[in-house]
């Protein structure tokens, strides 16, 4: 028995003793629970036993039955340990082959979570519960009836019950009695008198999850290639013919065809008889890459976040067995249960939502990655602006560079230019969030038959409820946060914990009764436009006004058709579209995430304006950019306004080498937060002394930074604090965090109210 388990176990009936040699399975429990626990197999269970099912247990002191999943299995000596034996298996399938088992367990130690927690996330509810399915009835002949009818030229049965009877003789396995019914065109009076009989055999099992009828798509003839793209499909399939792992970063600018080139290497990894797992940052935001797949390849499982348990449990069905092709889906769909896997994609690999914000808290990349080199087959990532990790290690020779320089048919980028807020501060007061000249641009446009993308990455309609008076700000009384005001609802709303509440007419700080509203969001931004533009139809995309199931698709299919002549929203509007009629992007403000606490700010807005920017200009007219700023002079959007990802680089990356900032070192952010906030406060210098400690042990040279109050300090009624670790050497960083936590493990007296977080590689610093 392993030594985490010892304190949990105490003797019992049914524990073994002093065995010579047993069959062992070690279990690894759900949830925050760390180790791995052994127990015996009993009998019945020798055949059934094996490494990815899971399996029923009695855990702890009071045996309590617990569900935990088998990851190795092992005839060993047991001497003097006390041993429970496992209640029972509970799946007849794997649902974890060897290679997940492995992928799972180093994700584990990777992101310094439970390894139960990485189980769970991998295998969906909905398979776990077997949802669809449903218990049922089956029907089949035993060996010796079976050479009895086969030797017999004739059988004195009813005509239906002989029918019946030869169907499950030819039958290679157990049919259910509906099925059977319907195939001899019967009732089920004739199979239940063969059981009477004792011709035919009975047992109960669950049906397969019912089958999702997706539409297809019209199928399509390949796309010409041009020079660039076939140079970058060559190096691919390369790369699929070598069988060996390989990571390749296609860097393409917008509207380079980086879609093609994608499709065409899953052509190339068909023929091989393999599978390949497309990754996307969200599929409700990509909704033309997704229908581009389903275009060129007739079986595509789409993983997305609307799935029903049902639809989630036959996608997973139809994957395992091999009947899916490919795979398309945003971060899970990375553990798809893939046999036959050939080839990884990653779409956009810079987007930030790649990364799980709850534990365990991997990134993406990192784990395809992973599964890549022990699967031995290539990982392409494609982006037009890369992470600035990825690109990188294209310059250390860690990842290939493939690249695509120039737009399809030589189309030219749409030109931008950026006007100075500064300077048109008093008109654009005056005229309201769209500025003279924007104004004037865009009305041109629209007279031409153009279509017009507005991006403002902010939600709401005023940022800034405050009372003119004394100056009070009405914040959420669960967070360190202003609340923002919804004039759709006339509610004022918290964009973090979602309360909302009336908005007040007078001030409770001073009784004044003149609230003022002020700030820019997209609900005032829309009014603006329907107001200046009455003569063309508008359409809002952001969370709030997206959230059904479809209606991103629906807004997206009539700005297609051109009902729509204006899109304004937030980033979602940003990414993946693809619409030959857009001639204008307009940026209201490009400084809104610039100017965050975070060390990615500028590199996070160099990617948004380069991104929204590729949207215009994609068909014949050509495209034009207008981006209003307050920071004109900024590196980030100097160089998004050139379309010069490389001048932007190197100017980020030294900046970052300098401070050994990530991609030059390891950064871990440790999170703490509780209801008081002296005593996280406290907390957290205790979390300090107990890394520099552990850090002197292990003689690793780190960084630390605070104890210090996150930006947004109160979140959801709890106070936040961050404390930050980097180093130049990653090992010498989780030897450090490994011996703190054992440590900390021997402390009796930690507050229980305080919780700590670590965060491995983190995305946001907020």
């Amino acid at each position: 028995m392993s030594g985490e388990q010892g304190h949990l176990f105490e003797d019992a009936p049914w524990e073994a003793d002093d065995a010579a040699e047993a069959l062992v399975a070690t279990l690894v429990f759900p949830g925050p629970l760390e180790g791995e626990f052994d127990y015996l197999v009993p009998e019945p269970y020798l055949e059934s036993i094996r490494p990815g099912r899971r399996v029923e247990a009695p855990l702890g002191r009071g045996n309590r039955p617990v569900i935990g999943y088998c990851v190795k299995i092992e005839t060993k000596e047991v001497g003097e340990r006390k041993l429970k034996y496992l209640s029972r298996v509970m799946d007849e399938k794997d649902l974890l082959s060897p290679a997940m088992i492995r992928l799972t367990r180093w994700i584990a130690e990777r992101y310094l979570c439970s390894w139960g927690q990485v189980l769970e996330t991998v295998v969906p509810a909905g398979v776990r519960t077997q949802a669809g399915t449903r218990l049922a009835k089956y029907v089949y002949v035993n060996d010796e009836v079976r050479a009895l009818v086969r030797k017999a030229k004739k059988f004195k049965l009813p005509l239906k019950q002989a029918k019946a009877l030869k169907v499950l003789v030819e039958s290679d396995s157990a049919i259910t009695t509906q099925e059977l019914a319907r195939t001899i065109g019967s009732t089920q009076a004739p199979i239940n008198s063969l059981i009477k009989k004792g011709l035919v055999e009975t047992e109960k099992r669950r049906t397969p999850p019912q089958s999702v009828q997706v539409a297809a798509s019209p199928q399509v003839e390949n796309l010409p290639l041009n020079t660039a793209q076939q140079t970058a499909l060559d190096a691919i399939v390369k790369a699929l013919h070598a069988g060996e792992a390989a990571t390749l970063l296609l860097h393409g600018i917008t509207g380079s065809g980086k879609t093609e080139v994608y499709i065409r290497a899953i052509q190339e990894v068909l023929t091989f008889g393999r599978q390949a797992i497309v990754l996307v940052p969200e599929i409700s935001l990509t909704p033309q890459t997704v229908e581009r797949f389903r275009a060129r390849f007739p079986q595509v499982a789409v993983l997305h976040s609307h799935l029903s348990d049902a639809e989630r449990h036959w996608h997973w069905e139809q994957i395992a067995s091999g009947e899916v092709s490919v795979v398309v889906g945003a971060r899970s769909a990375v553990f798809a249960p893939t046999p036959h896997l050939g080839l990884i994609l990653m779409d956009e690999e810079h987007e930030t939502s790649f990364k799980q914000e709850n534990a365990p808290r991997y990134h993406t990349r990192e784990v395809a990655l992973q599964r890549a080199r022990m699967e031995k087959i290539p990982l392409v990532l494609g982006s037009a602006t890369p992470s600035l990790e990825s690109w990188h290690r294209t310059q250390t020779k860690e990842y290939q560079l493939l690249t695509l320089p120039h737009r399809i048919h030589h189309r030219p980028l749409p030109t931008v230019r950026i006007l100075d807020l500064r300077r048109d501060s008093a008109s654009k007061s005056a005229s309201g969030a769209i500025s003279p000249l924007l104004a004037q641009e865009m009305e041109r446009e629209l007279e031409k038959g153009g279509q017009v993308i507005l991006l403002l990455n902010r939600r709401g309609y005023s940022t800034h409820i405050q009372c003119p008076s004394c100056g009070e700000v009405l914040t959420c009384n669960h967070c360190d946060i202003a609340m923002t005001y919804h004039r759709q609802d006339d509610v004022a709303l918290c964009h973090y914990c979602d309360h909302e509440e009336k908005v007040p007419r007078t001030c409770a700080a001073c009784g004044f009764g003149g609230i003022r509203f002020s700030g820019l969001g997209t609900q005032k931004l829309e009014k603006e436009v329907q107001q200046r533009f009455a003569n063309y139809r508008c359409l809002r995309m952001d969370t709030d006004t997206m959230h059904a199931p479809g209606s991103h698709q629906r807004a997206l299919a009539a700005f297609r058709e051109g009902k729509i002549r204006i899109l304004l929203g937030t980033q979602m509007i940003a990414k993946g579209l693809d619409f030959p009629d857009v001639t204008l992007v307009g940026v209201i403000n490009a400084d809104l995430a610039l100017h965050m606490p975070d060390f990615r700010s500028a590199e996070r807005t160099f990617q948004l304006l380069a991104q929204v920017a590729g949207r215009a200009g994609r068909g014949d007219r050509g495209g034009r950019v207008f981006v209003q700023t307050y920071s004109p002079e900024h590196p980030a959007i100097q160089a998004a306004s050139r379309h010069d990802y490389f001048a932007f680089a190197d100017q980020e990356l030294p900046l970052r080498e300098a401070l050994n900032y990530p991609p030059f070192g390891t950064m871990v952010r440790i999170i703490l937060r509780g209801p008081r906030e002296q005593q996280v406060a406290r907390m957290g210098e205790y979390l300090k002394q107990q890394y520099e400690q552990a850090a002197e042990t292990v003689g690793a040279t780190i960084r630390l930074l605070g104890p210090a109050p996150a930006p947004i300090t109160k979140l959801r009624d709890k106070f936040r604090y961050n404390l930050q670790l980097q180093s130049k050497e990653e090992q010498e960083l989780r030897d450090t965090l490994l011996m703190a936590q054992e440590q900390m493990d021997r402390e009796k007296s930690l507050p229980d109210d305080v919780e700590w977080i670590i965060d491995i590689d983190p995305m946001s610093m907020l």
